[in-house]
């Protein structure tokens, strides 16, 4: 496992969300803007491009990718239009009635409608044409997850949106006559969704080898947990701690008093049934196994967030008022990464290595040759040990970020009254700086540094406010909504990072 080292030679590249792509279509998507991204890295002379999780999502948990109702699903918001458009699964007429949607930010009810309308229109398209059908057996024989999360995805709308654990007990329990019976009554909104992850499929194939031709790594995000309404719980629920009786979650996911939060964060995620060292539970090793192969086909570098998680995980007893109700309870550690080391080969693996950090964790890391994650708002607390101060990285085979998706941007960071003084003029000090262009400090600071792998949300490469934040950890206003106005990704910011990124030798 010591070959999943991040890179070979010092890189660079961008964090930015799909969703938060420039287009007309009211949120970022797979279509002409992401092509255009790719050739913006390119002749920007970045090699890798970051984005967040890609499952769909759900308006009760604010759209967060993080809470997904699938860990193998594609988001339906993601499909290009402009591309379904030129592939001819939709006529320019069923366009024609766009709304002005806003562009600075998305608004996913408006963008969850209208995209929802287009992808019918396609699918009463396939259905009168029965274009690509062998195509579309293959991927259905192909992809075996499709089965469970087409069902839940139809049975869900059945249910107006109800979690699976409310629905009646013989589906919620996954009688096999039920089901059966179930999924005859749905065939025709199953094959919907099936046709929709068909066509994110597609349109991912196709941006996948546009990155490759520009010598572009994209790398994804794999959230430990998953959602408790998902497919994947409902599917397998004997890989979750859930009470029988109840179908409920005892206890909890999330993590103790940080740096994001004084009480901490409940996440509210089941925890996995991981069995013990002695006798670990296959069933989740299993499923392990399944979704990091399908990421793996999606991406050529994965991070796996919350990694702490694996070596020990906050346990929250679920109708705690806040997570500092919770303890520590030992995870699967290594005989977990030994049984799953088949199929990560050599792909190289991010581990988020933030928050509540042990030697047993660095341990971890270290022995499977996983890269860690050095941010560099965390650094200026005054300690001259901070692990986070770029001339105290003892190790190359680090990605060392400005900020990250649950950070202030860095100039919103720098004007933050809560942010010490002490912190900034230590920050002034450290790029030898007045700290009036702070992004591009914090940019140099983490190209200058030996990690093998620095990047940079495009928030601070444009050098933008506390208003383009991308997450409020603990809060659920306004998060994973910004976008980027296509007017602000110029030649100019691209020539700037080039000549960085040489001098720097990235």
């Amino acid at each position: 496992m010591s070959d999943n080292q991040i890179s070979s030679r010092r890189a660079a590249g961008i964090l930015l969300h799909l969703t938060s792509l420039p287009g007309p279509w009211g949120i970022g998507d797979l279509g002409p803007e992401a092509e255009n991204f790719l050739d913006f890295l390119r002749e920007s002379g970045q090699n890798c491009w970051q984005f967040l999780p890609l499952g769909p999502t759900l308006a009760i948990h604010g759209h967060s990718p993080y809470m997904s109702t699938s860990a193998f699903a594609g988001n339906p918001l993601l499909i290009s239009p402009d591309n379904l458009l030129r592939d001819g699964w939709i006529a320019a007429a069923d366009l024609a009635d766009r709304p002005d949607f806003y562009q600075y930010l998305v608004r996913f009810p408006e963008v969850s409608d209208y995209k929802g309308k287009i992808l019918a229109q396609a699918c009463a398209r396939f259905h009168a044409t029965a274009r690509k059908p062998e195509a579309f057996s293959r991927f259905s024989a192909d992809n075996l997850w499709l089965e469970n999360y087409t069902l839940y995805a139809a049975l869900s709308e059945k249910f107006a949106g109800r979690p699976w654990f409310e629905w009646p007990d013989e589906i919620a329990r996954r009688h096999p006559e039920a089901l059966k019976r179930a999924a005859a009554a749905l065939d025709e909104r199953i094959i919907f969704h099936k046709f929709v992850q068909f066509l994110f499929a597609e349109q991912w194939r196709e941006f996948k080898e546009k990155a490759q031709e520009r010598n572009i790594k994209l790398i994804g995000d794999v959230p430990i947990y998953v959602a408790l309404d998902s497919a994947d719980v409902w599917a397998h629920q004997d890989c979750f701690q859930i009470d029988p009786e109840t179908l409920r979650p005892e206890f909890v996911a999330g993590v103790p008093p940080d740096y994001f939060s004084e009480t901490g964060q409940i996440w509210g995620n089941p925890l996995y049934h991981w069995g013990t060292p002695e006798k670990p539970n296959f069933t989740v090793i299993h499923w392990w196994q399944r979704r990091l192969r399908r990421l793996a086909e999606l991406v050529d570098i994965i991070r796996i967030d919350h990694f702490r998680g694996f070596e020990a995980y906050w346990q929250i007893p679920a109708e705690a008022e806040t997570a500092a109700a919770g303890g520590w309870v030992k995870g699967p550690g290594a005989g977990f990464f030994d049984k799953v080391a088949e199929t990560l080969k050599d792909l190289p693996i991010i581990a988020e290595d933030l928050g509540t950090i042990t030697p047993e964790v660095e341990k971890l890391k270290d022995d499977f040759g996983f890269a860690g994650m050095k941010v560099l708002q965390f650094a200026f607390d005054g300690n001259p040990e901070n692990p986070y101060l770029p001339w105290n990285f003892t190790s190359g085979n680090n990605v060392v970020y400005s900020g990250t998706h649950d950070n202030e941007t860095t100039v919103g960071w720098y004007l933050d009254e809560n942010v010490a003084e002490k912190a900034k003029a230590q920050a002034r000090q450290a790029a030898n700086s007045n700290g009036s262009n702070i992004h591009l400090d914090f940019i140099r600071m983490a190209y200058s540094s030996i990690a093998a792998l620095a990047i940079i949300p495009l928030q601070d490469v444009l050098g933008f406010g506390s208003d383009c934040r991308m997450n409020h950890p603990g809060s659920v206003e306004r998060n994973w909504a910004w976008r980027c106005a296509p007017r602000f990704i110029t030649g100019e910011i691209g020539r700037m990072l080039r000549e960085m990124t040489a001098f720097y030798n990235r």
